[in-house]
Formats: structure tokens, C-alpha cells, sequence
């Protein structure tokens, strides 16, 4: 084989000159002889890369031959060792000598093909060896023996060279504070001297840059601050600029103005720069069309640092434009200054291969499937579960999009009619447009967004972000394509102004820890839902329920909230068919001047039955019913009814608890209508008060729902303060009766045994048993006085004829000496022609 036939099939696609000469010939029989040649890349570089060549000639000697690697260096870290072994047995003849490698020099190659890509940097390095050998009589062994050899060459001479990343260059922006003050300190001074020399203005925006990475730094900076995109001469509304000093004294240009600037400048400073050529997801690309036969329209930068290429835009860097206004809006990103190839090729795709710089470069019609990702994208740390690809076509009327993100963030989104132009249409947003077509929730660490077009066509969504702290609006991350061909027949979903549905990622720090409920659509049974928050602290709470066909008021009637130190309750009645929005509201329970924040709202999805109009909560209930924070912080404790909602199966029950601080009381009962009632509802409750034991006896008359409300003075001679509701659904049809007529001598520690009913029978015998502390005597006052007897038990008790003539009873007591008697309550006698 001839040496130019070897340069060409062995040449490293690197940049290194190798020669193994008539020098590197056997010297002594049994030695071993070793040349290491040095590339030409800088000493800095890590990946840079050192071939040894050996020639071995004695299996004994080799180990102890070869020459020791530099303190701190590898194989791995990039040096190629090319090593051969071969046993005296099998030592080849003077004529089966190994021909001359020659490989490549670097000035014999174009400059952008002299640079590693990363595909190549990352790959494993073979050098093949081939031998010429002279056909004697044992050319079978020989070949044998150099096949042998051959395979242990390619066995050693591999090496892995690990690319650089951004995040290896700097970790933060923040390192470049000092140079970017100055390069924008010093741009604007020479502009305002109207300096528009190219090597005058990088002498003076570099002054402060001690490395080429800041020097590079300096030129970027200056460039997106200092030059606008020509958003008129783009669209042909007047001339483009073409040379740098006019596109300086302009201070706008196109892609190519901004490359092209960037690379003279880069030439001053002695960092090389190439112009890359090729298609990108900019103004005026249409989502969906073929880029195959399509000229390519952008420019960008690659920068030789360290040895290795990196990727730059100092155009995407420099703002955004406005279409729809035909404007450029000045917006610093400096996500475009080296960005990682495999996030760069998101949005850029060269002409040429190479300048991919990935291990595994994609496809032309890869990249136009690609989801379009902003660098906001990045720079928040979202990463997409799926799809992968751009364009969806819904599967029976529904697709999903799904964002993973390290930290908490907020979402939203908007679909709307497809249009051509991806970059349309607004890049902020600060609260959903419609969230009709679709159901965002947000989980721990992922985003999950059930996409439901209305009608059949193309649409287009974008996906809002921004990070959970932020108050700035949520900005464009990601876009799509939905293709619906059928959409599925459903109700419409309500409006959910506060974004996702869920626990919103701010719950935890409000005190909301966990829900009964999970972010995906709950189905309601029998009209009925219940949600329960667990609490880190006390907290206060305010739902809201939306349904697109109900009224306001009759929400209200729909939701009944009970209040606990550690667990928030809310009874939730579905009325109609459909979807509703159950949004809820928190803030700390002493903080009282603080507003609520939304904490958490589900979509609740009723088919099945619903509740009628009859069966809503009673109106005016308040924020806290059943047993809770309040009532505890009042001393009142031991409910024998600890939820919010009390069902009566006979029309009647006993509600107890404990008074520890002997506060006084007050209850009321209400319902929406109560035209038939004979009584006021205030005859069919009944409170009775032993030591600390408080027991409110209820009697309903009629079948429906009804309110108890609970009272309490907390401090003399102030008013009564609400403490707590209860619902009480009687499902009874037995009308019950009213209990007596109480008047305020009732006082504590008054208890009636008999009669239990405030309704007697006429002209009949009624026993009565009653016990009054600290009386004197007891008597019932009707036609005629009868004076109860005091038993052992420390009862007053005795029989006590209705009468006919008067239509009630009196029970009185007398209390010390004095004559006068205090009416304690009164009993109501049936009339013949009165009905109940």
C-alpha cells in the first residue's frame, strides 16, 4: 500500500501531525522504541490529545518501556495510545516492517473542519494499522501474525474526550458583571462620541477583559446592547445595512450583521470565529412546512475557545420582534451566548452537519418536528415528558402536553385557531385567556395539560411559566400543533382564572399540606362532594364554586365550610349537570387584616344525580359550621355531633357539648320558607343546662333543611357572637311539635322531664316533672293553680289537668320569700278546630 493511499484511509479526523520516519526503525534487536509527538492545540485545552506510536519488538520489555504519562493525565482525559505487542517467536522480518503512518497536518486542513465536533470528540478514536507485507514462502503466517497484531492495535488506540458544556466555562452570568458593566459603560460612551470603528471599539469594550472568554463576552454584550434588529429593512420596508461601520452608526441591522460583526470583532482579539449559515425557528417561520427545498434564512457564530467550538447568537440575544407591530423589542437573553448544542438545535439547524456539534446529529425533518422551546424553557429547568414531537393529533377528541421542572412553578396556557406564523400572538401572560378547551394541573414536579379542542381543525397552544415566587407575568415557554379531527361532545368546562387546577404550588407555604381530592377531574355521586384539606397551622377559609348555567346565589347555597385547627372541611351540593370550578381561599387564622390567597381548585364533573333546588344549604350560613377553631378557642368542646351536617331520621335529635367557661348562650333555628308552620321555629329547640353540659333538644316540623345556629357572649354585657352552624336535613315526613314557650327565668341547672312537648291535650291528666334549684315552690297556673311536690330526688312533680277553657299552661316558680311568682315557660292546649 502506498503512503498517500495510507494518509487518506488513516488520517485522525483531528488536528495532529504524526510521522513515524526511518528514525523510528529497529535500532537493536529486542528493544523497544517509543516517540510521543505533542499536538498543536492550546495547553490549556483538556481535550486535547497525544499520540504515541510504538513499534514493539519484544513482548518482555514492552510493559517497562513505555514512557509515563504526565502527572494528572489519563487515557481517559484524552491521550490516544497507539501500543503493540508481539512475542519473539512470532517477530516479523526486516521486510514485514510496518509502513509509515502519516496523518494529516494541521495546516494542510480548512479551519472548520480542523475542530473537533462534538460527535467526533465524543466517539471512540480507532488507528488502524496496515502492513505491507513481501509474499515469501510463509506469507500465510505472516498475515496471520499481522492480523493478530493488528487487533491488538485496534484494542489499545481508543480514547473518549469529554466536551465542554456552558455550565464548565461559568456558572452563572453573575461571573461577568465587572466586564458586562464595562462593555455597556463603554458602548455608550462611544456611541455618544459617534465611534464606529470596529478595532477602536473592541480595543475599548475589552480593556477590562483578562481572557478570551471574557473578551468574547465583552463583544457579545456589546452587541445585543448597541444593535437593534432592522425589523423594517427585514421586511423590505428599506434598505439592509451591509457593512459593519454602517450597521455601528445605524445601530441595527439583520442576522448576518450581527454574525458578521461579531466575527471581525472576535479577529481583533484573536479568537476564532466562524459565520454559520442555516435555518432557525425565527420571525417568519411557519410551523408545519418542509424546510427541504427551502433556502436557508439565519446566520449565527461559532467560536473557537479552548481548543473546542462553541455556539452563539448574538441576534436571538439582542431582543425579540414584535409582529404584529412591525417593532423590535429590546430584550437582553443571554441564553444564546454558548449555548449547548443540544439545546441550540432546538431552535437553530446549520447548513452544514458539523456545526450540530452533537454526538448524534439529527435530521432536517428531525428538526421541523422538534418542539419549539424559548430559552425561557431553559432557563427555568422544564424538561418535556411528551410529546415529543410538535405537531398532535388528538385521540377521541383529546391530547395531553406534560412539563417536568425542578422548581416550583406556576402554568397556564392558550389555544387558539392555527396560524401560520409561530411567532404570533402575545410572549407574555398574565392570566389564562380561556381554560374552556382544556385542564391544566400541576403536580409535585410535572405539568400535565388535557388539551380539548371544541370543533374539528388546527390549533395552536402555547405554554405559559414562571417561577412560583415570581409576581412578573408568565412568559412563553413551549409551543404546538393540535390536529382534532373529531372533538368529543361535552360539557363546557368553566373559566379557571387562578391558572391549574389542583393545589397550587404556593399551598405548603399557606398551611395546606394535603387534599382529599388529587388535580384530576373528580366524579361527583349522588350530587354530593366532600373536600378535606389537611393544615400545618390554624387557618381560615372561603370556597367558591362556579358552574357556567348557575347563579351566584344559588352557589352560595351550595357550599357549607367547617373549620379546624389542623383539617378544613367543605360540603360541596351539585344542583345541575356539568362541570364546576371549586376554588378555595386560606390565610392564618389571627392574621385578620391579611387577604386570602387561592390555595387549591378542583373541577368537579356531576352526570349521575343531582340535588334538587329543596335540598341546598339553608341560606346565610356562615364560614364556620359544625365544631371547630372558633368554638374551641370559646371553651366549648365535647360535641356529641362533631361534623357540619346533622340527618335526622325521626325529625328530632340532642346536640351536647361542655360550656367551660359558663359563657351565655343563644341559639337560633331557620329554614328558606317556613309559611305552614303553625309555631315559629323557635319552638322547636329546647336548651337545657346542667353544670357544664349544655344539651339543645331539637323538634323539626316539617321535612327539608334547616339551620341551627350557635351563639355566645364572650364578654358581659357584649353582644352574641357566632360560633358555630349545623345543618340539619330531616328526611322525616312525620311533622314533630314544638316544644314549650321558655322565658328567661330558665336558667341553668332548670331541667324538664315531663311534659317534653309544648302541645297538650284538652281536658286531659298531664304529669309534670320538673327540677328547680333554689326555688320555693312550683305550680302550674291554668283554670286552677296546682302546686307541685317536691320529691326525694329533689324533683317538683305532681299531675296537672288541661282544662278546656284556656288555650295554655303556665309552670311557675316562686324563688324566696317573695309571693310573686316567675313564669318559667308555657304549654299550648289543642284546640278542637286548630290545626298543626
Amino acid at each position: 500500500m502506498s503512503a498517500e493511499v495510507a494518509i487518506q484511509k488513516f488520517s485522525f479526523p483531528f488536528a495532529c501531525a504524526a510521522h513515524l520516519s526511518q528514525e523510528n526503525d529497529v535500532t537493536q534487536k529486542g528493544c523497544i522504541q517509543v516517540k510521543t509527538l505533542e499536538l498543536r492545540e492550546p495547553q490549556e485545552n483538556p481535550s486535547s490529545v497525544r499520540v504515541i506510536g510504538a513499534q514493539v519488538h519484544n513482548e518482555k520489555q514492552a510493559q517497562e518501556s513505555l514512557p509515563e504519562l504526565p502527572p494528572g493525565q489519563d487515557v481517559a482525559t484524552g491521550q490516544v495510545l497507539v501500543c503493540g505487542e508481539a512475542s519473539q517467536n512470532t517477530v516479523l522480518s526486516r521486510q514485514c516492517v510496518f509502513e509509515k503512518l502519516i496523518v494529516e497536518s494541521e495546516d494542510q486542513r480548512p479551519a472548520a473542519k480542523r475542530q473537533l465536533s462534538s460527535e467526533s470528540a465524543a466517539r471512540t478514536i480507532t488507528v488502524v494499522k496496515k502492513s505491507a507485507v513481501r509474499k515469501e514462502a510463509d506469507e500465510p503466517r505472516h498475515l496471520q501474525q499481522k492480523a493478530q497484531l493488528g487487533q491488538r492495535l485496534r484494542a489499545c488506540a481508543s480514547v473518549t474526550v469529554t466536551r465542554k458544556h456552558r455550565k464548565d466555562l461559568f456558572t452563572s452570568s453573575d461571573v461577568f458583571h465587572r466586564v458586562d458593566s464595562h462593555a455597556v459603560r463603554a458602548g455608550a460612551e462611544l456611541k455618544e462620541k459617534c465611534v464606529y470603528n470596529v478595532k477602536t471599539i473592541v480595543q475599548s469594550i475589552t480593556k477590562e477583559a483578562r481572557t478570551e472568554l471574557e473578551k468574547l463576552r465583552a463583544i457579545w454584550v456589546w452587541l445585543c446592547h448597541n444593535i437593534e434588529y432592522d425589523v423594517s429593512g427585514y421586511l423590505g420596508h428599506s434598505e439592509k445595512l451591509s457593512s459593519p461601520e454602517e450597521v455601528i452608526a445605524a445601530g441595527r441591522g439583520v442576522c448576518c450583521s450581527y454574525s458578521n460583526l461579531c466575527t471581525e470583532m472576535c479577529r481583533e482579539v484573536g479568537i476564532e470565529c466562524q459565520e454559520v449559515p442555516g435555518h432557525s425557528k425565527g420571525i417568519g417561520y411557519r410551523q408545519g412546512q418542509s424546510l427541504k427545498h427551502v433556502k436557508s434564512d439565519h446566520l449565527w457564530n461559532a467560536v473557537l475557545l479552548g481548543g473546542q467550538w462553541f455556539l452563539l447568537d448574538a441576534c436571538w440575544g439582542a431582543g425579540r420582534v414584535d409582529v404584529e407591530h412591525e417593532s423590535f423589542v429590546k430584550r437582553f437573553d443571554d441564553f444564546y451566548f454558548l449555548t449547548d448544542p443540544e439545546e441550540f438545535i432546538d431552535s437553530h439547524f446549520p447548513d452544514e452537519e458539523k456545526w450540530q456539534l452533537l454526538d448524534i446529529p439529527i435530521s432536517l425533518e428531525e428538526f421541523e418536528r422538534r418542539v419549539f422551546k424559548t430559552s425561557a424553557f431553559f432557563n427555568m429547568g422544564l424538561r418535556l415528558i411528551r410529546p415529543h414531537h410538535c405537531h398532535i393529533v388528538t385521540d377521541n377528541g383529546e391530547a395531553s402536553v406534560s412539563l417536568g421542572f425542578s422548581k416550583p412553578s406556576t402554568f397556564t396556557y392558550e389555544i387558539t385557531q392555527h396560524q401560520d406564523l409561530l411567532h404570533c400572538g402575545a410572549s407574555e401572560q398574565k392570566e389564562s385567556i380561556n381554560s374552556s378547551f382544556g385542564i391544566l394541573t400541576v403536580s409535585h414536579r410535572s405539568m400535565k395539560l388535557q388539551l380539548l379542542p371544541p370543533a374539528s381543525g388546527m390549533y395552536d397552544v402555547k405554554v405559559f411559566a414562571r417561577p412560583e415566587a415570581a409576581v412578573t407575568p408568565l412568559v412563553w415557554v413551549c409551543s404546538f400543533t393540535v390536529e382534532c379531527p373529531t372533538p368529543r361532545a361535552m360539557e363546557e368546562i368553566p373559566e379557571n382564572p387562578f391558572l391549574s387546577w389542583g393545589l397550587q404550588p404556593v399551598a405548603g407555604s399557606l398551611g395546606v399540606t394535603s387534599s382529599s381530592q388529587s388535580s384530576e377531574v373528580a366524579e361527583v355521586d349522588e350530587g354530593v362532594f366532600d373536600l378535606v384539606l389537611k393544615t400545618s397551622r390554624p387557618l381560615m377559609m372561603l370556597c367558591e364554586l362556579v358552574h357556567p348555567e348557575m347563579d351566584a346565589a344559588v352557589a352560595k347555597r351550595c357550599l357549607a365550610t367547617q373549620i379546624k385547627p389542623d383539617t378544613l372541611t367543605c360540603h360541596v351540593l351539585c344542583p345541575l349537570h356539568g362541570f364546576y370550578r371549586l376554588s378555595v381561599f386560606v390565610r392564618d387564622y389571627e392574621k385578620t387584616e391579611v387577604k386570602f390567597q387561592n390555595t387549591a381548585n378542583f373541577l368537579l364533573h356531576c352526570r349521575g344525580k343531582v340535588v334538587s333546588p329543596h335540598e341546598l344549604f339553608p341560606p346565610n350560613l356562615g364560614s364556620a359550621c359544625g365544631p371547630g377553631t372558633r368554638t374551641s378557642e370559646a371553651g366549648l368542646s365535647k360535641f356529641s355531633h362533631t361534623t357540619a351536617v346533622v340527618i335526622t331520621q325521626q325529625g328530632k335529635c340532642n346536640i351536647t357539648f361542655h360550656n367551660n367557661h359558663d359563657l351565655e348562650l343563644h341559639t337560633v333555628l331557620s329554614k328558606e320558607e317556613n309559611k305552614s308552620a303553625a309555631f315559629p321555629l323557635s319552638r322547636y329547640l329546647f336548651c337545657t343546662y346542667t353544670d357544664t353540659k349544655v344539651t339543645v333538644s331539637i323538634s323539626l316540623p316539617d321535612i327539608g333543611v334547616y339551620r341551627l345556629g350557635l351563639y355566645a357572649r364572650i364578654t358581659p354585657g357584649g353582644d352574641f357572637n357566632p360560633m358555630c352552624d349545623f345543618i340539619l336535613r330531616n328526611i322525616c315526613d312525620q311533622p314533630g311539635i314544638p316544644f314549650p314557650c321558655v322565658y328567661s327565668a330558665w336558667s341553668k341547672g332548670c331541667v324538664l322531664f315531663e311534659p317534653r312537648v309544648g302541645l297538650l291535650e284538652p281536658a286531659s291528666w298531664v304529669r309534670f316533672r320538673v327540677r328547680v334549684p333554689g326555688t320555693q315552690r312550683v305550680s302550674v297556673v291554668g283554670e286552677t293553680r296546682t302546686d307541685l311536690k317536691l320529691n326525694k330526688s329533689r324533683i317538683w312533680e305532681g299531675d296537672v289537668f288541661s282544662g278546656n277553657a284556656l288555650q295554655v299552661l303556665k309552670l311557675a316558680v316562686s324563688l324566696g320569700d317573695s309571693s310573686d311568682m316567675a313564669v318559667l315557660m308555657t304549654f299550648d292546649i289543642k284546640q278542637q278546630d286548630k290545626e298543626v
